[in-house]
């Protein structure tokens, strides 16, 4: 039998906490019909203070594992997607790995925005049917909400907090992952960035003063990013399935913005029926 690997559970961690458009519009000269014509969005949720990326992370595995009737110590493997973590060091998977008590686990971040947890998924993939994991747990969690300027009426509008996970186990007879597809484009660095806090900026009170520690998006030229590359890696993958777009039930995007979402629908010549 040919051995792949398989999503056999998944979890969430949600944050309690509301922010609305309306609520932003106190903040920033902006508008509920402003946000949501612009990003199809009506309200984001926000991580209560004390808490972090991990806590959420936390809360996602700890439910994934419940739903699949498995207990942390059978973890050998973590891969927590983030571009929030707790701190540059440790990795906020490995501050996961101590909280679930996975005392078996390997653990280690990704750091690849809106792709990470598809990165995820794959190295998650390549472990199992390599041989070096049976039981994997796959998490995204983000508390971007701590790199937000509030003020920033271009981006702070456009995201949350909150975690996702999945455990993945081997798969037996063309069951599971069937394909994934990787990519990067280190021209568009600039698009999403937080500059500040690395080893080419180190925290200090210019970059503090500056801004450098928040979240900037160049929404204009992301936008014309994300719909080509999606609808490419769409595309790819299923060449290499060999399947076509007919066969596929459901396209679940990872996108904050709706108009994204819609120009990668007809892109690929997709029913919006068939896409969330």
């Amino acid at each position: 039998m040919i051995r792949t690997a398989a999503i056999v559970s998944t979890g969430v961690g949600i944050p309690p906490q509301i922010r609305t458009n309306a609520d932003l519009s106190k903040i920033v000269d902006t508008s509920d019909e402003w946000i949501t014509t612009r990003t199809g969005i009506k309200e984001r949720r926000i991580i209560a203070d004390g808490l972090c990326t991990s806590d959420l992370g936390a809360e996602a595995a700890e439910q994934a594992l419940k739903n699949a009737g498995i207990k942390p110590e059978e973890v050998n493997l973590i891969i927590l997607a983030t571009l929030s973590p707790d701190t540059i060091t440790p990795s906020t998977a490995c501050v996961v790995q101590h909280k679930i008590g996975a005392k078996q686990a390997a653990a280690l971040d990704i750091s690849a925005a809106c792709s990470g947890f598809i990165y995820g998924v794959s190295l998650a993939k390549g472990a199992i049917v390599g041989g070096e994991a049976e039981t994997v747990l796959v998490i995204g969690a983000e508390a971007t909400s701590r790199f937000m300027d509030w003020h920033d009426r271009a981006n702070c509008v456009l995201f949350g907090d909150a975690a996702g996970a999945v455990v993945m186990r081997p798969a037996y007879d063309g069951k599971g992952v069937l394909g994934t597809v990787l990519g990067a484009d280190g021209a568009g660095a600039h698009l999403i960035a937080i500059e500040g806090g690395g080893s080419r900026l180190p925290a200090s009170e210019k970059t503090i003063a500056e801004g450098k520690h928040f979240l900037k998006v160049k929404g204009g030229e992301v936008f014309k990013s994300g719909v080509r590359s999606m609808s490419g890696a769409v595309r790819d993958v299923l060449a290499k399935c060999g399947a076509r777009k007919e066969d596929v039930a459901l396209l679940i995007p990872h996108q904050a913005n709706k108009r994204i979402i819609d120009a990668i629908v007809d892109s690929l010549e997709f029913p919006r029926r068939k896409s969330s």
